[in-house]
């Protein structure tokens, strides 16, 4: 009789705790959530990671849905127990919502809410719970935004989609560069699982406020080039310097090198070339492992960005030779990325390039003389200089850069192309 009288106590408790859940999640009783299960499977997106994915095993789905699990009574169950920490460290809150009750709970449709999580690239995980108090916030404000008026639904997506593709970089890029090498087993004898929970702790919010700050200066810079342009349609189809920077013989390298030579030797080339660029006022579009795409709104300055590019790789011993092409023209800028045929221009000349060279296109070149960074003509530079000197002409101006015309030649679906072959003067 006592035992039965335990049993039916704790199923009064367990049903009282589901009750108290529901309630605060807003959820409908358990058939209308039911229904959310049917449409949540094919749809719902995971904002909260990959703990509580439904194919991660029992101890997963215990953690996401609130149970016990280990976590939260004082056992120590080793690493599954310093990760659950973990990922609730990190979250900030507890898992807590299904999608079905997110959505329910932040005042947005299901196909709204599952269309945010896949632009934000969370993975469908059904109607498991694992979504916590700050994703329904996040539902909230991005559909706010959209029936204030002050983006439209695909630009909602958009945002979602490309604050979700940069910050997953970045997460991947940091952990794997950052607390891989900071987590390393210590004298101490702990192990890195131990070490990771306390350096997160003190990491996270420094980072955080660190993130926050690098975007605010990115987009008052992004800002400024908006404000600066004379109509709407420039604001998306811009007069640009486009270059692409390449490593020639990387593919070699490849099957020569360990994987953990290639990773040193990619990292030092994008670490060089992202610093070069941002040096002398260019703007780094994405780097893509062998090769990195630039743009600059002056031609001089994407002219020095490439030399200089050429001259401080070539002082690198353990690097292999550069190639960079260079193309003017009307470029489409959008989500951060630069389409049209000046950027295939420049991809063009860059693999036709001859090692250590910068080539550019014709129009590049007419842009440098028309800003007086280099004369599309020698002779004609040679003339002025002498008449000046004879005192019968204005002297030139302080050219920095020389261009030789190339051979005319082929190129795949642009036509025949008159390269140019930019190098200092002097």
């Amino acid at each position: 009789m006592g035992e039965q009288r335990d049993r039916k106590g704790r199923a009064q408790g367990t049903d009282r705790e589901r009750s108290v859940t529901a309630d605060e999640s807003g959820a409908t009783p358990r058939g209308a959530d039911a229904e959310g299960e049917a449409v949540g499977e094919a749809s719902a997106g995971d904002p909260a990671g990959d703990p509580a994915r439904s194919d991660d095993g029992p101890e997963a789905a215990a953690g996401a849905n609130g149970e016990d699990g280990g976590a939260g009574n004082g056992e120590d169950n080793g690493e599954n127990n310093i990760a659950v920490k973990l990922e609730q460290l990190i979250l900030g809150a507890e898992r807590r919502y299904t999608p079905f009750q997110a959505a329910r709970s932040a005042g947005v449709s299901m196909d709204l809410a599952a269309r945010f999580w896949r632009a934000m690239g969370f993975a469908d995980i059904g109607q498991v719970k694992a979504l916590t108090e700050a994703d329904v916030l996040a539902l909230r404000r991005l559909a706010g935004l959209v029936e204030a008026g002050l983006l439209s639904e695909a630009m909602a997506v958009q945002v979602a989609r490309s604050t979700g593709q940069t910050t997953a970089r970045l997460a991947d890029w940091q952990i794997d560069s950052f607390l891989e090498g900071l987590t390393e087993p210590q004298d101490s004898g702990l192990t890195r699982t131990e070490i990771t929970y306390p350096l997160v702790e003190l990491l996270l919010p420094e980072l955080e406020e660190f993130l926050v700050y690098v975007w605010r200066r990115q987009l008052a810079a992004a800002t400024g080039r908006v404000v600066q342009a004379q109509d709407d349609a420039e604001m998306v189809d811009r007069r640009l310097s486009v270059g692409f920077a390449d490593l020639v013989g990387f593919t070699r390298l490849t099957r020569r090198l360990e994987e953990e030579e290639l990773g040193e030797l990619v990292e030092a080339f994008e670490t060089t070339a992202a610093d070069l660029v941002a040096a002398h006022g260019g703007r780094l579009i994405k780097t893509l492992g062998d090769e990195v795409l630039f743009a600059a709104d002056d031609a001089g300055v994407a002219a020095e960005i490439g030399l200089r590019l050429i001259e401080t790789m070539g002082h690198d011993e353990t690097m292999p030779e550069l190639r960079v092409g260079i193309a003017f023209g009307t470029v489409t800028t959008r989500m951060g990325d630069v389409f049209g045929t000046t950027v295939n221009l420049a991809s063009r000349l860059t693999s036709i390039a001859p090692k250590d060279t910068v080539l550019v296109d014709e129009a590049f070149a007419v842009e440098l003389g028309r800003t007086g960074d280099a004369p599309v003509s020698e002779a004609d530079a040679a003339a002025a200089e002498k008449a000046a000197q004879e005192g019968t002409g204005s002297p030139p101006p302080p050219y920095r850069f020389a261009l030789q015309p190339m051979w005319q030649r082929p190129v795949r679906g642009l036509g025949v192309v008159e390269p140019w072959m930019l190098t200092r003067r002097g």
